[in-house]
Order: structure tokens, then C-alpha cells, then sequence
């Protein structure tokens, strides 16, 4: 029996979300203020109902909260009664069985005679219906000036007042007009679903006066002991605490006799009245709580807990909760445990290293597995669900245990998706073609998730060629936004921005970007080339052959990427390109010109009367002066071209850069080394090429 899908409507960010579960574990990941809490603090307040607990106005939906003022303030009229649908918060929980699963706990609720309905859907309401919203706005104009005619903080105040309780119902997967309700028929939600998490806000600190894993000991032991769980270790512990305490009674006898003396003298209590003594009444349940360290050995000696490093402390107080958990999970063995176990483990990389995240991750399936199972032989069926913004567990984690969410700017609603579902994507009717996308997608999963797993946390990306771009790009940003400053812009350096080296194969990622909907801008070469018939034994064969893009002949890219996503390897179409129709967006399945786009192509474009090929051969064209006249300076180049291209007016950069290069990530190093500083200006002895300026701009911009 699992969970297959949570729905949750008008909490917060999540307007109408659904987030589908896998059997063991889903990793849920997204950028910053995306839900992820959100999704955790739904649940907590729909299934661990208490006091501590009840929904505020500030839990509701932007629109719903804005809905429910307008009808408070009179600006929107409360629907008719055939009309009106209750305003509020809505969670639904899908559950599927199987014939395998025991359904004793669960059969209150099947309600579908249809023998291939295998499904049960637990909806919890806090609503209201429109009798009580009619009262809550008579009621608010009535005291409206005592709340300064303001309706929010009335409904601050007397929200519960009027929404009541949660609503919890049983639903017809086929039909959802059909419901069982849970309270009225006292169905224990206890025996159905059992909810437990671990919060991103831990306590562990490694401050002197912290024991928080020796806190964390006595939770454990008192959760053991409730459980019934190694119960020969707790009588062990019991029957020492006995004998402790018969030993300790003897010598408080001593220690207290004096005192007791004198409260007989004084204190009026006859000889032949009950003596007064003091005894040892050691409380097993109380005496691991402040009374015991977390020691850790190191060269033969023992030290406290808080000398540990802060990452290795929270790693093992994640242990701690996890096992206090999973007994929660587990119940005594005078209980049976729930049918559905849902563990929330929420940003578990907190002050850890990557190594330990990588670790953590690796062993979680594993360590959870290992406490699914009692010493009675009943084992729970577990699902977890994990958040996180950590690249190096999600390098680590199943790319179709991934959970993608993702906010839309315009709306601010956010959407999870599948990762698994991407790999629809690269599907193709077409044989040929099917294969390719197959291989493609293929590369996908094993360059994100060993490589770029942090393209899932930006805000933007950078697409890049090779080192050359990867060594200098940072250096161009900084110089962008130092020469180009925009008060109503977050700088470059500022602003969260993954930069991806893709070759000449950005096009491998196009389904991924649109997947993810993040602005991104791909920096490459337009690649000019013409066609030159060439005589052969067996007659005139065409080959393609690179030129300047002003070289008389050209009129063809051989740039991949440029002719997928414009469909167009004509020269003069690129050449005429203003920086409005580079921009793109995904309609469908093709790739169209939108100036609001979130995609941008920047390739070499005429600057200072000369149009560069590839980014050295446009770099050289504006920065001859930054090499000077010393070869020693740029080892990278070769000195023979070198001396010829600096000695020369007429010298072509074109030529210089195919020839002179021995290694573009070195020639990018030296770039970086001979550049000036002149007040807070690093790199003034260079101008960075006019195409990437105009991407880095564009880039910039919200």
C-alpha cells in the first residue's frame, strides 16, 4: 500500500499542486522559495493536528486570502447559494492497494465495488461555507472600526472562529461527490496514515554547554522502553538502578544524619512517629536525560560531544532522529502500526560537507530499510520524501526518484515535475531519429547528475563552449557590471547563475531548459564556412571549408546549435539579427523568435569594422594592444605568428587566432595575468567583445 500522489490547494504558494511519490523515496528539489517547506508544513498541519498547529491567515493563498478581504470589504458579492463553493485549504491524499497489501486498517474506507479500483482518496477541508461567510462579514461591519477598517486583522483574530475545524473525508476515486466522512463514522486516522519529519531546523550546535545527541540518547531510550523494544536491556538497566539505589540509600543515611537530627529537634516530630530519611529513588525514564554525554575517541582519549565538528554532529543527530523516528513508525509490539508510513526528512546536507552529503545520501535507503522491521517480524512499508539544495545529493540520488518544482514567475504558482517524465521527451517515431534522442537523453542523466546537478538550483544559466569562455566569463561578467551599472539590476556576480561548457551541443539540452524554464543564454561562434568544388579522380566533389564570415564566399554556418534552434544555417539570416530576434521561447515542440523569450543565442557580430569567427579570432580584433610586443608575456601563442601579428597593421585576427593558439585555456589564464587594474576597474586593458556584452546584459535583466 502506498501513496501515490499528494494534491494540496491554496496553501501558501502551492495554489492548486500535485506531487506524485515514488514506492521508496522521492527527492523533491527546486530552487529557493519554491514550496518545498510548504509541502511539509501541509501535511504536519493537516495529519498531526493540535493546538500548536491550527492554520493562520497568512497559510492561506495569496488569491484565496485576497478573495476572502474582497468579500469582507464589500468589493466582491458572496455567490448565491447554488454557486458558492467553500473557500478554504485542501489537501488530498491518493492511495493505491494491492491484493498483497492488509487492508484490516483501510477497509472503513474502499468504497468502490469495482474490482480494478484500487485506489482510496483522503481529502482534509479547512474551509468555510457561505452560511458563516455571510456572519463573518456581518460580524466584521459590525467591528470593523474597532480593526481600523482593515478585514485582514479581523481575520487574524477570529479566523478559527468562523472555519472551525478540518473537514477529513474518505472520497470515490471515480467519483468525488461520493464520500465517507471520517470523524462523524469514527475512523481512527491513527490506524491509516502515520506522518513524522525531521525539520531543516535542527538544534546541534557545537557550543560548550550543547548536548543535544546526549539529549537525543535518552529520547531513544524512552522510545525503546515505551516500545517494548530490547527489553532485555531495560530490565538490565532497571535491576542496576535497583541495586544503585539500595547502595546510594546506605550512604545518604550517613551523609544526611545530621541534618535529619536537626529536623527532629526543631522541627517537632516525635521519637514514635514515622522517621524521617533520605533515599535514592532513581527514575530510569528521567536519569539518561541531562545525565549522559556522546563521547568520541580520538588518540586514545575521550572527548565531549561538542568537540566534534559542527557537519559530523548534525550527520549523527540525523542518525539519532531517524532512529527515534522509525520506532514512532515501528509503534510497540502491542500496537500495529499504521497502514501508510510517510517520513519528511527536510534539507538534510545543513552544515555538512559534500563528502558527507554524498555519504548520506548513498546510505539512507539503506539505513532506513534496516529499521523497517520489528523483533515480532512485522514489517512497515515506508515511503520518504526528501528536500534539498544540495547539487552533491542530488548527484548521488536516482534521477527518477527526482522531483522537479518549479515557480512561475508570472503567477507565482509552483508546479512539481518528474524527472523521470523528461525521458518522454526524447522519444521520436522516426527510428533514426528515436535512437539519437535515446543517446541523447542518456548523456542528459549522466552529465546532470555527475557534472551540473546545480543547474537544478539556478536562476539563471550560462551556456558556454569551452574553457576558454568557462576561464573568462566570470572576469566579463564583473567588468560588464562595473562599466555598465544599473541601479534597478542585481549584478551579475550577484545573482544566482550556473555556467554549463557544452561544445557546439547546447541543442542536446533544449527539452531540459524548457523543462526547467530557466532564463538562460548560450554563447557560441557563428561558424561561417562556404562550399569549394574540389577536382577528384572521379570528378568534382563539394567541401565545406571555414572562412571569415567577410570573406566574399560565405554564406553558410556550420554551427550546430545556431541551425537547430533557428532552423536556418543561412550567413546573411545571422548576420542581420538584431539582439531582440536571438531571443527565444518553446512553443510546442519548436523553438520560435519571441523578444520576451527566456532564451538567448549570442554568437560574433560585426564590431569596429572587422566580424570575428570564433571568440579568440573576435577577441584579438579588439584587444591587439593587451599583448604588447613580448612573446614571453602569452607562451601560449606561437611566437613566429605572434611577432608577425603585433609588428603588423594589415595583420588579420582571423588568421592569428587559427594559427597562433597552442591552448585556449592557457591564452585565457594569460589574459587574466596581464591584465590592469586602474582604480576598481580589474581588467582595463581589455574590452570584452560586443556579443557576449550584449548577452551578459540581456542576462541580467529580471
Amino acid at each position: 500500500m502506498r501513496i501515490s500522489k499528494i494534491q494540496i490547494k491554496n496553501f501558501r504558494l502551492l495554489k492548486d499542486f500535485s506531487l506524485d511519490l515514488e514506492d521508496e523515496l522521492s527527492l523533491i528539489i527546486g530552487k529557493n522559495n519554491t514550496g518545498k517547506t510548504s509541502i511539509l508544513t501541509s501535511l504536519d498541519k493537516f495529519l498531526n493536528q493540535s493546538s500548536l498547529r491550527c492554520f493562520t491567515l497568512d497559510d492561506f493563498n495569496v488569491e484565496l486570502k485576497n478573495e476572502l478581504l474582497a468579500y469582507l470589504s464589500g468589493t466582491k458579492e458572496i455567490p448565491i447559494e447554488n454557486v458558492y463553493q467553500p473557500l478554504g485549504i485542501e489537501l488530498k491524499i491518493y492511495i493505491q492497494y494491492s491484493d498483497k497489501d492488509d487492508l484490516s486498517q483501510v477497509r472503513s474506507l474502499i468504497m468502490s465495488l469495482d474490482p480494478d479500483d484500487n485506489n482510496i482518496v483522503l481529502k482534509f477541508e479547512y474551509n468555510i461555507d457561505r452560511e458563516l461567510l455571510v456572519k463573518l462579514k456581518d460580524d466584521y461591519a459590525e467591528k470593523s472600526e474597532k480593526f481600523d477598517n482593515k478585514p485582514n486583522l479581523f481575520l487574524k483574530e477570529h479566523l478559527g472562529d468562523y472555519f472551525g475545524s478540518v473537514k477529513k473525508k474518505s472520497l470515490l476515486f471515480s467519483d468525488e461527490t461520493v464520500s465517507i466522512d471520517i470523524v462523524k463514522e469514527n475512523i481512527s486516522l491513527n490506524d491509516i496514515i502515520s506522518f513524522n519529519f525531521i525539520s531543516a531546523k535542527r538544534s546541534v550546535t557545537n557550543k560548550d554547554t550543547d548536548k543535544t545527541l546526549s539529549h537525543q540518547t535518552a529520547k531513544i531510550y524512552k522510545r525503546s522502553d515505551e516500545s517494548n523494544e530490547q527489553i532485555d536491556a531495560s530490565d538490565k538497566f532497571k535491576e542496576t538502578l535497583r541495586k544503585t539505589d539500595d547502595e546510594l540509600s546506605t550512604i545518604y543515611a550517613d551523609m544526611f544524619d545530621e541534618l535529619i537530627q536537626k529536623v527532629n529537634r526543631f522541627g517537632g516530630i516525635s521519637p514514635t512517629d514515622t522517621k524521617l530519611k533520605v533515599a535514592s529513588t532513581l527514575q530510569h525514564r528521567d536519569l539518561l536525560d541531562g545525565n549522559t554525554t556522546v563521547m568520541y575517541s580520538h588518540d586514545a582519549h575521550e572527548l565531549p560531544e561538542h568537540y566534534n565538528g559542527l557537519g559530523y554532529m548534525n550527520l549523527i543527530s540525523m542518525i539519532f532522529d531517524i532512529e527515534m523516528v522509525m520506532s514512532k513508525f515501528r509503534r510497540s509490539i502491542n500496537e500495529k502500526p499504521a497502514a501508510i508510513n510517510l517520513f519528511f526528512i527536510e534539507e538534510p546536507e545543513a552544515h555538512t560537507h559534500p563528502q558527507m552529503q554524498y555519504i548520506f545520501i548513498k546510505n539512507i535507503k539503506d539505513l532506513l530499510k534496516g529499521n523497517l522491521e520489528r523483533e515480532d517480524s512485522v514489517t512497515i512499508h515506508l515511503q520518504t520524501v526528501i528536500t534539498t539544495h544540495s547539487s552533491h545529493i542530488v548527484s548521488e540520488c536516482d534521477f527518477d526518484d527526482i522531483k522537479y518544482l518549479r515557480k512561475n514567475s508570472s503567477s507565482s504558482t509552483v508546479k512539481a515535475k518528474n524527472l523521470k517524465s523528461l525521458q518522454d521527451e526524447y522519444k521520436s517515431e522516426d527510428e533514426a531519429e528515436d535512437i539519437k534522442l535515446k543517446k541523447a537523453y542518456k548523456f542528459l542523466r549522466q552529465y546532470l547528475t555527475l557534472n551540473r546537478a546545480e543547474l537544478f538550483f539556478a536562476d539563471k544559466a550560462i551556456f558556454i563552449e569551452g574553457d576558454t569562455e568557462r576561464i573568462l566569463i566570470p572576469a566579463m561578467m564583473k567588468k560588464v557590471d562595473r562599466e555598465f551599472s544599473a541601479p534597478d539590476e542585481t549584478p551579475l556576480l550577484s545573482q544566482n547563475i550556473s555556467m554549463v561548457e557544452v561544445g557546439a551541443y547546447s541543442q542536446t539540452f533544449e527539452k531540459f531548459i524548457d523543462f526547467i524554464g530557466v532564463k538562460s543564454l548560450v554563447i557560441t561562434d557563428i561558424d561561417s564556412q562556404y562550399v569549394q568544388d574540389i577536382n577528384d579522380v572521379e570528378g568534382i566533389k563539394k567541401k565545406t571549408k571555414k572562412c571569415k564570415p567577410s570573406d566574399p564566399l560565405a554564406d553558410k554556418t556550420s554551427n550546430a546549435s545556431l541551425k537547430f534552434f533557428f532552423n536556418n544555417d543561412d550567413l546573411l539570416f545571422y548576420k542581420n539579427l538584431s539582439i531582440d530576434e536571438k531571443s527565444l521561447r518553446k512553443d510546442d515542440a519548436e523553438w520560435v523568435q519571441d523578444p520576451d523569450g527566456y532564451f538567448l543565442m549570442v554568437y560574433q557580430v560585426e564590431e569596429s569594422g572587422y566580424h570575428g569567427r570564433s571568440f579568440e579570432d573576435a577577441f584579438f580584433s579588439l584587444n591587439k594592444g593587451l599583448l604588447g610586443t613580448d612573446a614571453e608575456a602569452f607562451p601560449s601563442l606561437t611566437k613566429k605568428h605572434f611577432d608577425i601579428y603585433v609588428g603588423s597593421d594589415d595583420a588579420c585576427p582571423y588568421d592569428f587566432a587559427e594559427k597562433a593558439v597552442n591552448s585556449k585555456p592557457t591564452l585565457a589564464i594569460e589574459i587574466l595575468l596581464n591584465s590592469e587594474k586602474v582604480g576598481e576597474n580589474d581588467f582595463s586593458n581589455w574590452q570584452v567583445p560586443s556579443y557576449i556584452k550584449e548577452g551578459l546584459l540581456w542576462l541580467r535583466k529580471n
